[in-house]
Protein backbone atom coordinates (compact mmCIF):
# COMPACT_ATOMS: atom_id res chain seq x y z
CA UNK A 1 0.00 0.00 0.00
CA UNK A 2 1.31 3.43 -0.79
CA UNK A 3 1.70 5.27 2.27
CA UNK A 4 1.49 9.71 1.88
CA UNK A 5 3.23 10.93 5.17
CA UNK A 6 1.87 14.12 6.13
CA UNK A 7 4.39 16.18 6.95
CA UNK A 8 2.76 18.36 8.75
CA UNK A 9 1.21 15.94 11.47
CA UNK A 10 3.03 14.09 14.28
CA UNK A 11 1.95 11.97 17.02
CA UNK A 12 3.18 14.00 19.38
CA UNK A 13 1.80 17.17 18.11
CA UNK A 14 -1.53 15.18 17.68
CA UNK A 15 -1.15 13.67 21.57
CA UNK A 16 -0.79 17.43 22.92
CA UNK A 17 -3.75 18.48 20.34
CA UNK A 18 -5.96 15.89 21.72
CA UNK A 19 -5.08 16.44 25.37
CA UNK A 20 -6.38 20.11 25.23
CA UNK A 21 -9.70 18.99 23.07
CA UNK A 22 -11.05 15.33 24.61
CA UNK A 23 -11.31 14.66 28.22
CA UNK A 24 -9.18 12.30 30.24
CA UNK A 25 -11.46 10.17 30.92
CA UNK A 26 -11.50 8.30 26.97
CA UNK A 27 -7.81 6.32 27.19
CA UNK A 28 -5.53 5.46 24.77
CA UNK A 29 -3.67 2.66 24.76
CA UNK A 30 -1.20 3.64 22.44
CA UNK A 31 0.32 7.35 21.54
CA UNK A 32 -0.05 6.56 17.93
CA UNK A 33 -2.30 8.11 15.41
CA UNK A 34 -3.53 5.62 12.44
CA UNK A 35 -4.02 7.49 9.11
CA UNK A 36 -4.80 4.34 7.04
CA UNK A 37 -5.42 0.58 7.94
CA UNK A 38 -5.84 -2.67 5.58
CA UNK A 39 -6.31 -6.10 6.69
CA UNK A 40 -4.11 -6.48 9.45
CA UNK A 41 -1.66 -4.09 9.02
CA UNK A 42 -1.71 0.06 10.01
CA UNK A 43 0.02 3.25 9.05
CA UNK A 44 0.41 6.16 11.40
CA UNK A 45 0.63 9.47 9.97
CA UNK A 46 4.16 9.77 10.38
CA UNK A 47 4.27 6.66 7.82
CA UNK A 48 5.23 4.19 10.58
CA UNK A 49 3.52 0.46 9.75
CA UNK A 50 2.35 -1.31 12.56
CA UNK A 51 0.70 -4.66 13.04
CA UNK A 52 -2.80 -4.64 14.46
CA UNK A 53 -3.39 -7.77 16.85
CA UNK A 54 -5.86 -5.52 18.86
CA UNK A 55 -8.58 -5.32 16.06
CA UNK A 56 -10.17 -2.29 17.63
CA UNK A 57 -10.87 -4.18 20.56
CA UNK A 58 -11.97 -7.69 18.95
CA UNK A 59 -13.95 -5.45 16.25
CA UNK A 60 -12.19 -6.32 13.29
CA UNK A 61 -12.41 -10.12 13.06
CA UNK A 62 -12.70 -9.09 8.86
CA UNK A 63 -9.76 -7.30 9.20
CA UNK A 64 -9.63 -3.51 8.26
CA UNK A 65 -12.00 -2.18 5.39
CA UNK A 66 -12.96 -5.50 4.20
CA UNK A 67 -13.46 -5.28 0.44
CA UNK A 68 -16.45 -7.21 0.25
CA UNK A 69 -17.93 -5.17 3.68
CA UNK A 70 -16.48 -2.45 1.63
CA UNK A 71 -18.87 -2.93 -1.41
CA UNK A 72 -21.55 -3.38 0.42
CA UNK A 73 -21.45 -0.19 2.21
CA UNK A 74 -20.90 1.66 -0.54
CA UNK A 75 -23.47 0.55 -2.44
CA UNK A 76 -25.74 1.04 0.29
CA UNK A 77 -24.11 4.62 1.10
CA UNK A 78 -25.72 4.96 -2.44
CA UNK A 79 -28.73 4.33 -1.72
CA UNK A 80 -29.64 5.50 1.48
CA UNK A 81 -27.87 6.37 4.53
CA UNK A 82 -30.72 6.98 7.39
CA UNK A 83 -34.73 6.70 7.73
CA UNK A 84 -34.84 5.36 11.20
CA UNK A 85 -35.57 2.11 11.24
CA UNK A 86 -38.96 2.35 13.61
CA UNK A 87 -40.07 5.03 11.13
CA UNK A 88 -39.41 3.67 8.04
CA UNK A 89 -37.51 0.32 7.87
CA UNK A 90 -35.49 -1.03 5.13
CA UNK A 91 -34.69 -4.25 3.35
CA UNK A 92 -31.20 -4.63 4.55
CA UNK A 93 -32.14 -4.81 8.35
CA UNK A 94 -34.97 -7.77 7.82
CA UNK A 95 -32.46 -9.62 5.71
CA UNK A 96 -29.80 -8.94 8.34
CA UNK A 97 -32.48 -9.99 11.34
CA UNK A 98 -33.27 -13.22 8.94
CA UNK A 99 -29.47 -14.00 8.75
CA UNK A 100 -28.83 -13.50 12.58
CA UNK A 101 -32.05 -15.36 13.42
CA UNK A 102 -30.62 -18.49 11.66
CA UNK A 103 -27.01 -18.43 12.83
CA UNK A 104 -28.03 -17.80 16.73
CA UNK A 105 -27.39 -21.07 18.33
CA UNK A 106 -31.23 -21.64 19.87
CA UNK A 107 -33.61 -23.67 18.85
CA UNK A 108 -37.08 -22.77 17.70
CA UNK A 109 -38.52 -19.41 16.60
CA UNK A 110 -36.45 -16.49 16.92
CA UNK A 111 -36.43 -12.97 16.60
CA UNK A 112 -33.66 -9.92 16.88
CA UNK A 113 -33.55 -6.45 17.76
CA UNK A 114 -30.65 -4.08 16.45
CA UNK A 115 -29.25 -0.79 18.21
CA UNK A 116 -25.88 0.89 17.59
CA UNK A 117 -23.33 -0.45 21.04
CA UNK A 118 -22.82 -3.38 22.95
CA UNK A 119 -23.98 -2.17 26.00
CA UNK A 120 -27.47 -0.95 24.87
CA UNK A 121 -27.27 -4.72 23.61
CA UNK A 122 -27.52 -5.70 27.37
CA UNK A 123 -29.33 -3.28 28.29
CA UNK A 124 -32.03 -4.08 26.32
CA UNK A 125 -32.09 -8.01 26.92
CA UNK A 126 -32.24 -6.71 31.41
CA UNK A 127 -35.39 -4.73 29.71
CA UNK A 128 -36.79 -7.56 27.80
CA UNK A 129 -36.39 -10.15 30.17
CA UNK A 130 -38.13 -8.42 33.07
CA UNK A 131 -40.86 -7.47 30.79
CA UNK A 132 -41.04 -11.51 30.15
CA UNK A 133 -40.50 -12.67 33.48
CA UNK A 134 -42.22 -9.78 35.85
CA UNK A 135 -39.17 -9.57 37.80
CA UNK A 136 -36.62 -7.72 38.92
CA UNK A 137 -33.00 -8.62 39.68
CA UNK A 138 -29.78 -9.99 37.92
CA UNK A 139 -27.59 -12.30 38.29
CA UNK A 140 -23.39 -11.77 36.91
CA UNK A 141 -20.01 -13.06 37.35
CA UNK A 142 -16.79 -11.70 38.88
CA UNK A 143 -14.85 -10.26 36.36
CA UNK A 144 -17.62 -9.78 33.80
CA UNK A 145 -17.50 -6.73 31.04
CA UNK A 146 -20.84 -5.51 29.97
CA UNK A 147 -20.32 -2.30 29.43
CA UNK A 148 -19.95 1.27 30.22
CA UNK A 149 -23.49 2.99 30.92
CA UNK A 150 -24.48 2.80 34.43
CA UNK A 151 -26.77 -0.20 35.09
CA UNK A 152 -24.11 -2.53 32.56
CA UNK A 153 -21.08 -0.54 35.04
CA UNK A 154 -23.25 -2.35 38.08
CA UNK A 155 -23.27 -6.10 35.78
CA UNK A 156 -19.51 -5.60 35.19
CA UNK A 157 -17.30 -7.10 37.76
CA UNK A 158 -14.53 -5.16 37.85
CA UNK A 159 -13.72 -2.19 39.35
CA UNK A 160 -10.84 -0.47 37.43
CA UNK A 161 -11.40 1.59 35.25
CA UNK A 162 -14.79 1.14 34.71
CA UNK A 163 -16.49 1.86 37.88
CA UNK A 164 -14.33 4.44 39.68
CA UNK A 165 -15.97 7.92 40.70
CA UNK A 166 -19.05 6.49 39.09
CA UNK A 167 -21.59 4.87 42.20
CA UNK A 168 -23.79 4.57 43.30
CA UNK A 169 -25.37 1.45 40.70
CA UNK A 170 -28.66 0.61 40.76
CA UNK A 171 -29.85 -2.73 43.40
CA UNK A 172 -30.99 -5.80 42.44
CA UNK A 173 -27.84 -7.03 40.69
CA UNK A 174 -25.72 -9.50 42.44
CA UNK A 175 -22.16 -11.16 41.64
CA UNK A 176 -20.85 -14.35 42.06
CA UNK A 177 -16.95 -16.28 41.28
CA UNK A 178 -16.61 -17.12 37.75
CA UNK A 179 -14.46 -20.40 37.54
CA UNK A 180 -10.67 -20.17 37.21
CA UNK A 181 -9.27 -23.38 37.63
CA UNK A 182 -5.49 -21.41 38.08
CA UNK A 183 -6.77 -19.39 40.56
CA UNK A 184 -8.46 -21.83 43.11
CA UNK A 185 -11.92 -21.20 41.44
CA UNK A 186 -13.69 -23.97 40.43
CA UNK A 187 -17.00 -25.17 38.61
CA UNK A 188 -18.21 -26.14 42.38
CA UNK A 189 -17.41 -22.81 44.20
CA UNK A 190 -18.99 -20.79 41.55
CA UNK A 191 -22.19 -22.88 42.22
CA UNK A 192 -22.02 -23.19 45.61
CA UNK A 193 -21.61 -19.26 45.90
CA UNK A 194 -24.57 -19.03 43.38
CA UNK A 195 -27.01 -21.08 46.09
CA UNK A 196 -25.33 -19.34 48.85
CA UNK A 197 -26.50 -16.27 47.02
CA UNK A 198 -30.30 -17.45 46.68
CA UNK A 199 -30.31 -18.41 50.32
CA UNK A 200 -28.96 -15.34 51.88
CA UNK A 201 -29.77 -12.44 49.24
CA UNK A 202 -32.32 -13.37 46.96
CA UNK A 203 -35.08 -15.35 46.06
CA UNK A 204 -34.44 -17.09 42.63
CA UNK A 205 -38.24 -16.28 42.22
CA UNK A 206 -37.09 -12.33 42.51
CA UNK A 207 -34.34 -12.88 39.49
CA UNK A 208 -35.24 -12.27 35.98
CA UNK A 209 -31.87 -12.69 33.98
CA UNK A 210 -28.54 -14.36 34.35
CA UNK A 211 -25.60 -13.06 32.41
CA UNK A 212 -22.63 -14.32 31.17
CA UNK A 213 -20.06 -14.66 28.78
CA UNK A 214 -19.34 -17.43 27.53
CA UNK A 215 -15.31 -16.61 27.11
CA UNK A 216 -14.42 -13.25 29.11
CA UNK A 217 -13.23 -10.70 27.48
CA UNK A 218 -11.88 -7.86 29.48
CA UNK A 219 -11.62 -10.15 32.68
CA UNK A 220 -8.58 -11.89 31.17
CA UNK A 221 -10.21 -14.23 28.32
CA UNK A 222 -11.39 -16.85 30.27
CA UNK A 223 -13.70 -20.02 29.28
CA UNK A 224 -16.29 -20.98 31.32
CA UNK A 225 -15.85 -24.65 31.49
CA UNK A 226 -18.49 -26.53 30.17
CA UNK A 227 -19.94 -28.34 33.23
CA UNK A 228 -20.72 -24.87 34.55
CA UNK A 229 -22.30 -23.81 31.54
CA UNK A 230 -24.79 -27.09 31.85
CA UNK A 231 -26.00 -26.84 35.67
CA UNK A 232 -26.56 -22.85 34.83
CA UNK A 233 -28.76 -23.80 32.30
CA UNK A 234 -30.77 -26.53 34.52
CA UNK A 235 -30.58 -23.76 37.24
CA UNK A 236 -32.54 -21.07 35.14
CA UNK A 237 -34.92 -23.52 33.44
CA UNK A 238 -35.48 -24.46 37.40
CA UNK A 239 -36.73 -21.13 38.19
CA UNK A 240 -37.86 -19.26 35.03
CA UNK A 241 -34.87 -17.06 34.68
CA UNK A 242 -33.69 -15.69 31.19
CA UNK A 243 -30.19 -17.09 30.64
CA UNK A 244 -28.28 -14.54 28.46
CA UNK A 245 -25.36 -15.17 26.87
CA UNK A 246 -22.97 -12.11 25.89
CA UNK A 247 -21.11 -12.63 23.30
CA UNK A 248 -20.17 -9.14 22.41
CA UNK A 249 -16.31 -10.08 22.51
CA UNK A 250 -16.38 -13.63 21.39
CA UNK A 251 -19.06 -13.96 18.47
CA UNK A 252 -18.78 -13.55 15.02
CA UNK A 253 -16.28 -16.28 14.89
CA UNK A 254 -13.66 -15.36 17.02
CA UNK A 255 -13.36 -18.65 19.13
CA UNK A 256 -13.46 -20.94 15.42
CA UNK A 257 -17.34 -20.84 16.06
CA UNK A 258 -20.30 -18.20 15.08
CA UNK A 259 -21.05 -18.07 18.67
CA UNK A 260 -19.20 -19.49 21.72
CA UNK A 261 -21.63 -20.89 23.23
CA UNK A 262 -21.86 -23.17 20.04
CA UNK A 263 -18.75 -24.98 22.19
CA UNK A 264 -20.90 -26.16 24.92
CA UNK A 265 -24.56 -27.69 23.27
CA UNK A 266 -25.75 -25.37 26.15
CA UNK A 267 -28.78 -23.17 24.57
CA UNK A 268 -28.74 -19.42 25.97
CA UNK A 269 -32.78 -17.78 25.89
CA UNK A 270 -30.84 -14.01 24.89
CA UNK A 271 -27.79 -13.87 22.81
CA UNK A 272 -25.89 -9.97 22.87
CA UNK A 273 -23.30 -9.54 19.81
CA UNK A 274 -21.87 -6.35 18.74
CA UNK A 275 -18.01 -5.21 17.47
CA UNK A 276 -17.04 -7.78 14.60
CA UNK A 277 -20.77 -8.15 13.97
CA UNK A 278 -20.34 -5.11 11.39
CA UNK A 279 -16.55 -4.86 10.61
CA UNK A 280 -15.52 -1.69 12.08
CA UNK A 281 -19.03 0.29 11.75
CA UNK A 282 -21.30 0.72 14.89
CA UNK A 283 -23.78 -2.13 15.13
CA UNK A 284 -25.21 -4.49 18.19
CA UNK A 285 -28.27 -6.61 18.09
CA UNK A 286 -29.70 -9.14 20.62
CA UNK A 287 -31.40 -12.23 19.20
CA UNK A 288 -33.27 -14.83 21.24
CA UNK A 289 -36.37 -16.54 21.72
CA UNK A 290 -39.58 -15.33 20.14
CA UNK A 291 -41.89 -15.39 22.86
CA UNK A 292 -39.51 -13.33 25.12
CA UNK A 293 -38.28 -11.19 22.46
CA UNK A 294 -41.71 -10.39 22.21
CA UNK A 295 -42.42 -9.45 25.63
CA UNK A 296 -41.98 -5.64 25.73
CA UNK A 297 -44.96 -3.67 24.59
CA UNK A 298 -44.23 -1.87 20.95
CA UNK A 299 -42.47 0.92 21.34
CA UNK A 300 -40.58 -0.01 23.67
CA UNK A 301 -37.39 -1.02 22.25
CA UNK A 302 -34.95 0.51 20.03
CA UNK A 303 -33.03 4.15 19.15
CA UNK A 304 -33.01 6.57 16.87
CA UNK A 305 -29.61 5.30 15.08
CA UNK A 306 -30.85 1.71 16.10
CA UNK A 307 -29.95 -0.86 12.92
CA UNK A 308 -28.44 1.78 10.70
CA UNK A 309 -28.91 0.70 6.91
CA UNK A 310 -25.38 1.05 6.17
CA UNK A 311 -24.28 -0.79 9.39
CA UNK A 312 -26.58 -3.53 8.53
CA UNK A 313 -25.21 -3.63 4.90
CA UNK A 314 -21.70 -3.85 6.68
CA UNK A 315 -23.07 -7.13 8.58
CA UNK A 316 -24.27 -8.90 5.85
CA UNK A 317 -20.94 -8.13 4.34
CA UNK A 318 -18.93 -9.96 6.81
CA UNK A 319 -21.33 -12.48 6.72
CA UNK A 320 -20.91 -13.35 3.24
CA UNK A 321 -17.04 -12.65 4.13
CA UNK A 322 -17.47 -15.58 6.48
CA UNK A 323 -19.09 -18.01 4.34
CA UNK A 324 -16.73 -17.14 0.84
CA UNK A 325 -13.44 -17.23 3.01
CA UNK A 326 -13.72 -19.83 5.40
CA UNK A 327 -12.92 -17.65 7.89
CA UNK A 328 -14.39 -19.73 11.45
CA UNK A 329 -11.57 -22.70 9.76
CA UNK A 330 -8.96 -19.68 9.66
CA UNK A 331 -9.96 -18.80 12.97
CA UNK A 332 -9.06 -22.32 14.81
CA UNK A 333 -6.20 -22.38 13.11
CA UNK A 334 -4.94 -18.77 14.04
CA UNK A 335 -5.23 -19.95 17.23
CA UNK A 336 -3.47 -23.17 17.12
CA UNK A 337 -0.49 -21.05 15.85
CA UNK A 338 -0.43 -18.43 18.63
CA UNK A 339 -0.48 -21.01 21.05
CA UNK A 340 2.15 -22.88 19.97
CA UNK A 341 4.48 -20.38 19.69
CA UNK A 342 3.73 -18.87 22.84
CA UNK A 343 4.40 -22.03 24.37
CA UNK A 344 7.49 -22.29 22.68
CA UNK A 345 8.82 -18.96 24.11
CA UNK A 346 7.35 -19.95 27.45
CA UNK A 347 9.50 -23.16 27.58
CA UNK A 348 12.45 -20.99 27.34
CA UNK A 349 12.67 -19.86 30.24
CA UNK A 350 14.29 -16.85 29.72
CA UNK A 351 13.56 -12.98 29.81
CA UNK A 352 9.81 -11.65 30.92
CA UNK A 353 7.72 -14.79 32.28
CA UNK A 354 4.87 -16.48 30.88
CA UNK A 355 2.30 -17.63 32.96
CA UNK A 356 -0.98 -19.72 31.64
CA UNK A 357 -1.69 -19.59 28.31
CA UNK A 358 -5.45 -19.81 27.20
CA UNK A 359 -7.28 -19.83 23.59
CA UNK A 360 -10.59 -20.35 22.42
CA UNK A 361 -10.19 -20.42 18.89
CA UNK A 362 -8.08 -16.90 18.31
CA UNK A 363 -9.35 -15.77 21.07
CA UNK A 364 -5.89 -16.05 22.79
CA UNK A 365 -4.35 -14.42 25.70
CA UNK A 366 -1.03 -14.80 28.06
CA UNK A 367 -0.49 -13.33 31.67
CA UNK A 368 2.83 -12.23 32.31
CA UNK A 369 4.05 -13.22 36.06
CA UNK A 370 6.33 -12.28 38.21
CA UNK A 371 8.84 -15.23 38.09
CA UNK A 372 9.46 -18.04 35.91
CA UNK A 373 6.83 -21.16 36.88
CA UNK A 374 5.22 -19.02 39.07
CA UNK A 375 1.48 -17.47 39.08
CA UNK A 376 1.65 -13.93 40.69
CA UNK A 377 0.35 -11.58 38.46
CA UNK A 378 2.98 -9.09 36.92
CA UNK A 379 0.51 -5.67 35.48
CA UNK A 380 4.08 -3.86 34.69
CA UNK A 381 5.73 -6.33 33.32
CA UNK A 382 2.30 -6.82 30.95
CA UNK A 383 2.76 -3.00 29.95
CA UNK A 384 6.45 -2.86 29.86
CA UNK A 385 5.86 -6.12 27.06
CA UNK A 386 2.92 -3.91 25.14
CA UNK A 387 4.72 -0.91 25.20
CA UNK A 388 8.11 -2.84 24.05
CA UNK A 389 6.26 -4.61 21.09
CA UNK A 390 4.66 -0.99 19.93
CA UNK A 391 8.04 0.42 19.28
CA UNK A 392 9.24 -2.79 17.55
CA UNK A 393 5.59 -2.04 14.89
CA UNK A 394 2.88 -4.52 16.94
CA UNK A 395 -0.18 -3.32 19.11
CA UNK A 396 -1.34 -5.01 21.46
CA UNK A 397 -3.95 -4.48 24.53
CA UNK A 398 -4.19 -5.59 27.71
CA UNK A 399 -6.76 -6.77 29.96
CA UNK A 400 -7.75 -9.11 32.98
CA UNK A 401 -8.51 -8.05 36.97
CA UNK A 402 -4.88 -7.52 37.64
CA UNK A 403 -3.85 -6.15 34.49
CA UNK A 404 -1.56 -8.84 33.97
CA UNK A 405 -2.75 -10.90 30.73
CA UNK A 406 -1.78 -9.53 27.11
CA UNK A 407 -4.59 -10.31 24.90
CA UNK A 408 -4.32 -11.02 20.87
CA UNK A 409 -7.09 -10.20 18.17
CA UNK A 410 -5.41 -10.08 15.36
CA UNK A 411 -7.93 -10.39 12.38
CA UNK A 412 -9.34 -13.79 11.27
CA UNK A 413 -8.16 -12.84 7.19
CA UNK A 414 -4.50 -12.01 8.70
CA UNK A 415 -2.28 -14.26 6.42
CA UNK A 416 0.03 -16.06 8.32
CA UNK A 417 2.99 -14.46 7.15
CA UNK A 418 1.84 -11.68 9.50
CA UNK A 419 0.87 -13.44 11.89
CA UNK A 420 4.02 -15.01 12.30
CA UNK A 421 5.89 -11.40 11.90
CA UNK A 422 3.72 -10.57 14.61
CA UNK A 423 4.72 -13.24 16.70
CA UNK A 424 8.34 -12.80 16.04
CA UNK A 425 8.42 -9.31 17.80
CA UNK A 426 6.17 -10.91 20.96
CA UNK A 427 9.60 -13.44 21.40
CA UNK A 428 11.66 -10.58 20.51
CA UNK A 429 10.18 -8.86 22.97
CA UNK A 430 9.95 -10.88 25.59
CA UNK A 431 13.36 -12.57 25.22
CA UNK A 432 14.74 -9.16 24.93
CA UNK A 433 16.77 -9.79 22.00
Amino acid sequence: MNINVKPDLTNQDLAERRGKAIARGIGMAAPVFVDKALNAEMWDVEGNRFIDFGGGIAVLNTGHRHPTVMKRVQEQIDAVTHTCMMVTPYVTAVELAEKLNALAPISGDKKAIFVTTGAEAVENTIKIARAHTGRSDVIAFNGGFHGRTNFTMGLTGKVAPYKIKFGPFPGGIWHVPFPIEHKGISVEDSLDALKTLFKVSVEPSRVAALIIEPVQGEGGFYSAPKALMVELRKICDAHGIVLIADEIQSGFGRTGKWFAMEHYGVEPDLITMAKSLAGGFPLAAVVGRADIMDAPEPGGLGGTYAGNPVACAAALGVIEAFENEDLLAKSVRQGEIMVERLKAIRAKGQGMPIGDIRAAGAMVAFELVTEHGGSTPDPDGAKALVAKCLDRGLLLLTCGIYADTVRLLCPLTAAEEVINEGLDIIEASVLGN
